[in-house]
This record gives C-alpha cells, structure tokens and sequence, in this order.
C-alpha cells in the first residue's frame, strides 16, 4: 500500500467517517451550530447570535462556511463538521508538502501521519468550531512567510498576509500574533528587512480588503459592545485578565494536553522534546523551533487555558517529530502510548462501579452521565483485542508498526470512545429536543446550558413557556411537574403550578 494511500485513510478515519456518527458535542459544537443556524433564521449574516443574545466569542468565516455548508446539505451534523474536516484535510496537505519539500517524501509522510493521526487532532479536525480552520490559515501564512524568506518571491509574501488575514476573520488577533512573533524572531537583528516585511504595503491592503470590511460592518452595527465584547473580554482578558469560565492550569498543563494529545504517537514527541538543543542547528529548524516555542510559552503564561490553544504549535512539532522518528530505538518506548491508552480504556469498564461509588456525587449530572455510559462486550472484546495487537507490534518494524497503531486508535476513538460518550451524555439532549420538535412545543432551559438542543429544537429559549429542560438532579426543585422525557443527566417536564420552583 502506497504512503499516499495510507495518509488517504487516515485522513478518512480521522476527519470523515464519523461526522453524523453522533450528536453535536456540547457546549461548544452546539454554541456553534445554533448560532450559525440563528444566522441563517435572521438573515443577519454580520452579526451572531446565541439564543436570541449577542455572541462575541469568535468572528465571522466559520459561521459563513457552517451557514453555505448547511443550505447546501441540511442543518444537521454532517454540515456543521464538514467545513473543518475540510479545512483540517487542506492543513494535512500543506504539511506534507512544505515537510517533502525541505526534507523528502519519507519525511513527509511521517509528519502527516502524526497530524491526522493523533488522538487530539482527529477530535477538532471534524468538530464544529472554528479551530481546524485557524490552524490551516496559520500553517498556510508560516509556511508561505518562510518562502519568502528563503526565496524573496512576493507572491509568497502576499499569500502569508492573506492568510492573516482570513486567520483574523476565523479567530480574531491570535491570527496575527502568532506569524508576527515567528517572523520577528526568525528576522531578530535584521531590522530593516522585518519592517519592510511587516509593512509591505501590498501586503497591508490585501490584509485590509480581506479582514477590514467585516469588522466595520460589525463596529458600525455593534458599536462598543462588539469591542468590550469581542476585543475585550474574548481576547486581551483571555489572556491577561482572570482566567475565563473556570479555564485556568498550573504551567505544566500543555505539556500534560500534549502528552495525551499527541497519542499514539507521544513517544515520538518526547524524543523530538529531549534533542531540543538540535531544534536550532538550521535556519528552517530553528523557524520551526520559534513557531512551536513561542505558542507553548505564551499559552501557558495565559491565564486562561483550554487544551486546543496548544494546537496551534503543533504543525511545526509534527515535522520536527519526523526528524527524530528513526531515533528511537526501543520498540516498547515507541508503542507504550498505544497500549496504555488502550489499557486504560479496556479497563474502564470494571471501573465504572467504583468511579459511581467514589469519583461523583450520588445523584448528580455527573452520575447520571457515567451511570448511563454503556459498554457492552464487544467494547469489552474490541479493546481486549487491541491489546493483544499493541503486543504483537512490539515485534514488527517500526514504520509499519506505527502506521497500523495510528489505525486502530482512529477506529477506537471514533467508533467506540467517543460514541459510548455521545450515547451517555448528548443523545439524550437530541432525543428531547426531537420529541419536543415534533410535539411542537417552545422550551425553556433552566440550571443547564446545552445550545445542541436549540439547534436540534429548530427555537431559541423562550422564557414563558412551561416546557422545561433541567437537570435530573434539579427534579426535586419543581414542586408539580410531569415528565416528559428523562434519560442520562436531563429531563425534560411540563410545569404545572404557578410559581414553579420552592425555595
């Protein structure tokens, strides 16, 4: 089998085979995707909105691509998660060829297969966010920056400000940052050719005919509350200010995001990690060596930490991990990341009573999540199975064997992993939301925040109505009540006194 054959598949496992596999993940799949659904409702394509609220948090492109994805194929999971397959598919592309270029094909080949085939990559690859779509645009400006420092061709250049530039329209100022603190790095000394770099005019008006407009629109229709919302709150607080929704960590959480992250192929990192002081031995490795460097340290001094802000260094790592593949020479090492994960996960199972009994509050939404998670005995064999295959690759040869350990973690987060934990927590959201869609009922949420079920309700909240969605553990709080539906953490109940809820 071809390496482009094998990268098409992992690509396939990845990216596409599971996106209408299982709901909508929340909060943040269904903050999304209802807001893009509300998008299109309004007809009110400048500005978002969630449950009928302003929403600031991220800007426009994701929800244009979510909204031209959903009128073409429907409003459902397949079209909210198409867009970032896509744009995770075209960052795939663009790794393999700036790594074949620079190093060849076998290196190549190694870099993306540890791109879509880690276990943190696949998960926002297909999710219905805007972060495989920032990291397509940063890779796209980086690599395009770097051409044009290597071979003083304009275009290159340009190419590198446009992708600022749609990065900015994807995520806001993160897009701009981080290739401007990678050039000014990689240009450290040589201050004329940085600001004639950084302030090529060209450049600039393609930055501005691409990003400006939409964020004039958007002052000009929002005033101040677009810039305390989005520029404010959403951005310089993420960084500086409190850390944000409870988001905090002590300074060694991305190196502990990125030890998961990366599985299976962790081993790999580690090694690229412990020859760091080779990072620096040429100008393209120390370039990769700036971008991978300057994320880590200034996500981890950012009070606010969510584990997908350590992706956006990732595309340099995964190329400099290629570099150092061929150095490990301990096949046990190599495949350990493989058979913990899998350990883990075929044990949990005999776990579940004890994390019922010691690790959540009895009765709480928590409990009813992992009270509900069903494992079944092909979860129970499958896993077993792995094993015994995590063994039999300690005797294969190292490429082979890793291609095929990239494989089974695919087939093993996606149809198994997380669909245990879909059924568990988000198919109960979707059931109700559906009943109530086709009673053609108006609900409203109370003591819980899941925007999937607005999204498959097809309304916003509405706070008159009596139809409610809560939490099981909140039941005891409504004095009169007939449930309608109840299944994992959520019930949803019809109210039926006046006041509702006692103290």
């Amino acid at each position: 089998m071809g390496d482009r054959v094998i990268l098409s598949l992992v690509i396939f496992l990845s990216f596409y085979l599971t996106l209408g596999y299982y709901p909508l993940f929340n909060l943040d799949e269904g903050a999304f995707s209802e807001a893009t659904r509300e998008m299109v409702v309004g007809g009110d394509y400048i500005t978002t909105y969630l449950n009928g609220a302003l929403r600031f948090d991220k800007p426009i492109l994701i929800y244009w691509l979510q909204a031209l994805s959903g009128k073409l194929l429907g409003f459902n999971e397949i079209a909210m998660r198409l867009p970032s397959a896509l744009a995770a598919t075209a960052w795939a592309y663009l790794i393999y060829h700036f790594t074949e270029r620079h190093f060849g094909r076998e290196k190549a080949f190694l870099a993306t297969l540890f791109m879509a085939g880690s276990i943190q990559i696949s998960i926002i690859a297909k999710a219905a966010i805007a972060d495989a779509l920032l990291n397509l645009f940063i890779a796209l400006s980086l690599f395009s920056f770097y051409t044009y420092l290597e071979e003083g061709r304009k275009g290159a250049l340009y190419l590198a400000f446009a992708a600022v530039a749609l990065g900015t329209l994807t995520k806001g100022p993160v897009a701009i940052v981080i290739p401007g603190v990678v050039a000014l790095l990689s240009l450290w000394g040589k201050w004329a050719l940085l600001l004639r770099t950084l302030f090529d005019p060209v450049g600039i008006l393609i930055f501005l005919a691409i990003a400006a407009p939409w964020y004039i629109a958007e002052y000009l229709e929002q005033g101040e509350r677009f810039i305390e919302g989005f520029i404010l709150k959403h951005n310089l607080s993420r960084f500086g200010g409190e850390s944000m929704e409870g988001h905090g960590g002590s300074p060694l959480y991305y190196l502990v995001v990125l030890l998961i992250g990366l599985i299976p192929f962790t081993s790999v990192a580690l090694k690229a990690l412990g020859g760091i002081k080779g990072w620096f031995e040429t100008p393209l490795k120390r370039y990769l060596a700036f971008w991978f460097l300057f994320v880590f340290i200034f996500f981890t001094l950012s009070k606010t930490k969510l584990p997908h802000y350590i992706i956006y260094g990732y595309t340099p790592l995964f190329i400099l991990m290629s570099l150092y593949f061929e150095k490990i020479r301990s096949s046990l090492l190599l495949f350990l990341p493989y058979l913990l994960f899998h350990g883990l996960f075929f044990l949990l199972p005999f776990l579940k009573p004890l994390v019922l009994e010691y690790g959540v509050k009895p009765g709480s939404y928590e409990f009813h999540i992992v009270e509900a998670l069903h494992f079944g005995w092909s979860y129970i064999l499958y896993f077993g199975a792995t094993l015994l295959i995590g063994l039999w690759l300690l005797k294969w040869e190292k490429r082979k064997g890793i291609v095929v350990a990239s494989l089974v973690t695919l087939i093993s987060l996606n149809l198994f992993i997380a669909k245990v934990y879909a059924e568990a927590a988000e198919e109960p959201i979707r059931e109700a939301a559906l009943l109530a869609r086709e009673r053609g009922w108006s609900v409203k949420m109370e003591g819980i925040n899941v925007p999937s079920f607005n999204f498959y309700l097809g309304k916003i909240n509405d706070p008159k109505s009596d139809i409610i969605l809560t939490k099981r553990e909140a039941l005891d709080r409504y004095r009169e009540k007939e449930i309608l539906y109840q299944k994992g953490g959520i019930a949803l109940i019809r109210r039926r006194n006046d006041t509702g809820v006692h103290d």
